[in-house]
């Protein structure tokens, strides 16, 4: 499964369109994110990707989760957003 790593200063259309690209080649994307800004920021692209995907055919669902990640040694909580076709 490919991960999408999402900060607070992603652009969500940019992010939006890597889900829909990722989501036509094999229907599973998971998308990380770290701290409520960044969080925000991967929301609103799987909501813009669920618009990108709907006319394909493609009903878009997400679950939450989640996951610890080392960055410089320090152990972080991360949002991960597991995202699938229904």
């Amino acid at each position: 499964m490919e991960i999408l790593k999402v900060s607070a200063r992603s652009n969500p259309n940019a992010v939006a369109g890597a889900i829909a690209s990722v989501m036509r080649e094999s229907s599973t994307v998971e998308v990380q994110a770290i701290g409520a800004g960044a969080a925000n920021q991967a929301i609103k692209s799987i909501a813009v990707a669920r618009g990108y995907l709907a006319p394909i055919g493609v009903d878009l669902i997400c679950y939450p989760a989640f996951g610890s990640i080392e960055i410089d040694g320090e152990n972080r909580t991360a949002i991960r957003l597991i995202c699938e076709e229904r």
